[in-house]
This record gives C-alpha cells, structure tokens and sequence, in this order.
C-alpha cells in the first residue's frame, strides 16, 4: 500500500474512531464512570426482567449520585412498572421511570435521590426489576440493553449520563438530548389557598362555608367499627388539631380527619406546616399510628387507573411490618382492596420526625416532588403522577391495636395549609407566600377554581 493510500484510509476511519470513543468515553476524565451488568432472570421470555446493576467511580473526583442517570433500553409499546427489590445504596434512594422514544422504542431511566460514589469506589448490588402493568410475559431478548450474563461484566448497552452528558455506554433508538426531565412551570398561579385555621371549634359554619368537611362517616382507612369523631377536632391558637384516641376496643377508638370539600386541586404546589408526635398525649404508648398530610382521588373501581393518591404519612411507633418510626411519603397509580394490590411507588426515612416540619408537594410536568424542610425527600413520576383533580386531607387514624384497655390519645397539629394551582413553588418561597398573608392579616383566601 502506498504512503498516500495510508493518509488516505486514515483520514477515512479517524472520524469513526473518534466516534466510537466518544461514545464510550466518560464526559469528564476525572469522573470515570463505568457500568456493570448481570440479569438473575435471563430467559428470552419472562414475567419480569431483572437487571442488576453496580455503577463504578474510577475517576479522581467524588460523584453526587443524583446527578447520574442509568438507561436500560427495551422494545415495546406495553406500559411497565419499575421495582427496587434490593440494593446496597437503599432502594430509597433509588427511582425509575419509563420514557418513550420513537415507535415501539423506550427506555427505563434510573436515577438517585441522595448519596455519593466516592473515587475508586462503586455501589454495590442494585437488583431491579421491570414487569408489565398486566403482569403478562414479555419477551426480552430482542430489547437493546438485554444481555443473558448471570456474572458481572462491563456492559456498554446501558448508559449512563453525569449532569446530562453521556459518561458510559452506546445510545441506541432516537434518544433525545440527555437533560435532566425537566419542570415545567406555567407562568404565574392559577389560583391559591390559604388557610390560617382560625375556627373557633369543629361546628364552626366558617370551616363548610369556606370549603372544608370535618369527618364523621365510618369507614376506612384504620380499625373497622372505629368512629370518626368531629368533636375530636379542636383550633386552639390557630393550629387544626386531631387528637385520636382508643382504649384497646374498635368501639372504644377515635380517629379523625378534616378534609376539603371540593376536588378541584391537581398541578401545582401543596404545602403545610405539620407537628408529627412520637408520644401520646395521654396514656401508654405503642400504638401503630399514622399521622397524614395527602391529596386523594376516589376509586371508582378497583384498579382504576383514573386514581391518584400523593402521601406524606408518618408512623411514630412503626406498623406495617416496620418496628419503629418511618416517615413514607408514597405516589399512588391505583389498586384493589380485595385481593390486596397496590400499585405504588414510595421514599422512606427510618428516623423520629417528632416536632414542627414543613411538607411541601410539587406535581408539574410529569414529576411528583416532595420536601421536607426545605430538602427534597422524593422525586416520583411515571404512570404514578396524577391525571385527575383531588382532595386535600389530613388525618389521624390507627393501623392496628396493641391490647390494653387504659385509654390513650395522640395529637396531630397543623399550623397552615397553602396550594398554588398551575405553579411550581419553592419551599422557601412556600413560607415566604405564608409570612405575607400572615403580615397582611390575611387568614383565610381560596381563588382556586372548580374546574
């Protein structure tokens, strides 16, 4: 071959390796990311896919986990449900949502609320999974990211991206521009409540004249035969408070809930400031209790998908299987009573929430955001973000009883309750909103429209 034939053929294939390289090449040298891969489901055809992931850091710089995003690309136009059975990180702080792409093409996108991949290190096991909203079979071989392996082994058929940039692996399939999902915020409010809780009792005709109902109808959630009491919610200095109580029987035990009349509140940003108790008020303690503050939507029928639920649901003395104190907060799509089916995502905190918090809810563009104190606790989203309009709730009620017949009650508190329809709030904006109603002897305003 000639000296020129050389140059020539060079010049030819230089761009293709650069090419290559720069799809496999991290996007910072000093973050070397890489991803390895194995399935503990490898049949071409299964009721689950379960891929297992362990990301590695073999850069010289410290990586924020919640600026990575790990796709696992499939094919199909089925809708799936994503699933952390496990992970060395805590499936807490792990999410996944499912994005289309052109045609039949999609992918499920992994991201992290919190944590650090320190240089030299990785993250352990993360055992997910993915399966049909049908729980039909599906077939997974001719998915893009699909691989047999039952070892790890680097796997460049997952991509990862750092702060939005391609750090590991080949795309595949018209994937859009690799940015953070994005928050849409419309321009300006489309209306705002505010509530200063200023009542002078439960029977107080301003609470129902300004679109509140305290509950007194039996039924769940809680121990069947419990009453729902509005005599055990009181306003003393301005702040709703729901004292439940029992004494060991269900027809010895009250529960409470204030609730909003109108099912008018949707997008936007919720917000309250909630005084969560560890220990009762009076009497013994152990009761597996949970203190709320919600939006809801009614199941017309079970499973349907037109449901939304979005929780902030506290249980100072654990229950549902947890030994101790747990703060959920849990993205509803829908599900059925009998059998039991639930078909939601959650974010937990195993630790004592006892005292005042801001909780705030921010639900735009796809996502379902929720901060306490001003720190993002969970980011949901997929088919668990809310197509329909809901109430606003909070409530008091006991999973459960522990036996006994000394009476005892616990105290829920809530000081303010703020909504701005259409719009994406700060949480430091939430308690600046909140300060100027409060300067300007505002107690009570509702512009949020009916439809």
């Amino acid at each position: 071959m000639t000296r020129n034939a050389v140059r020539i053929l060079f010049s030819l294939t230089l761009p293709l390796i650069l090419v290559a390289l720069a799809m496999t090449a991290p996007a910072n040298a000093q973050q070397a990311v890489r991803l390895q891969y194995k399935t503990s489901s490898p049949g071409a055809t299964t009721a689950q896919a379960e891929p297992w992931f362990q990301l590695y850091n073999d850069g010289t710089t410290s990586i924020p986990l919640n600026q990575v995003k790990i796709r696992y690309y499939l094919t199909g136009t089925e809708t799936y449900r994503f699933a952390c059975s496990w992970a060395v990180v805590s499936c807490s702080t792990v999410t996944g949502q499912f994005v289309r792409q052109s045609g039949a093409d999609q992918y499920l996108e992994v991201a992290f609320t919190s944590g650090t991949l320190a240089p030299g290190s990785n993250t352990g096991d993360m055992q997910l999974r993915f399966y049909r909203a049908d729980w039909q079979n599906f077939t997974q071989s001719d998915d893009y990211s699909y691989g047999s392996q039952t070892t790890y082994g680097n796997w460049d058929k997952v991509t990862v991206y750092v702060n939005g940039q391609l750090a590991w692996g080949r795309p595949t399939g018209s994937d859009p521009t690799p940015t953070p999902t994005p928050t849409v915020t419309p321009p300006g409010s489309k209306g705002v409540l505010f509530d200063d809780f200023t009542y002078t009792n439960s029977a107080d005709p301003r609470l129902s004249q300004r679109g509140w109902t305290v509950r007194s109808s039996s039924g769940g959630p809680g121990v069947p035969g419990a009453t729902w009491s509005p005599s055990a919610i009181t306003f003393p200095g301005g702040l709703l408070t729901l004292d439940s109580s029992t004494n060991g029987t269900a027809s010895g035990t009250v529960q409470t809930e204030l609730s909003t009349a109108a099912r008018k509140f949707h997008e936007g940003t919720y917000a309250a400031r909630v005084r969560f108790s560890d220990a009762p008020t009076s009497g013994p303690d152990g009761e597996h209790l949970v203190q709320t503050f919600f939006t809801i939507t009614p199941l017309n029928f079970n499973l349907d998908p037109n449901y939304g639920e979005l929780d902030f649901e506290y249980l100072p003395n654990g229950g549902w299987g947890e030994p101790g104190n747990i703060l959920y907060t849990t993205s509803w799509e829908t599900y059925q009573a009998d059998p039991w089916q639930a078909v939601n995502t959650h974010t937990e905190e195993r630790t004592s929430f006892n005292g005042w918090h801001d909780l705030v809810i921010q639900v735009s563009g796809g996502r379902i955001k929720y901060y306490v104190d001003g720190r993002l606790f969970a980011d949901h989203g997929d088919i668990y973000y809310p197509e329909t309009p809901m109430w606003i709730m909070f409530n008091q009620w006991f999973i459960d009883l522990q036996g006994g017949t000394t009476p005892r009650s616990y105290r829920q508190q809530v000081d303010w309750v703020f909504h701005s329809k259409n719009e994406v709030v700060s949480p430091t904006d939430v308690l600046s909103r909140v300060s100027a109603f409060r300067t300007a002897g505002t107690a009570f305003q509702d512009t949020v429209p009916n439809s």
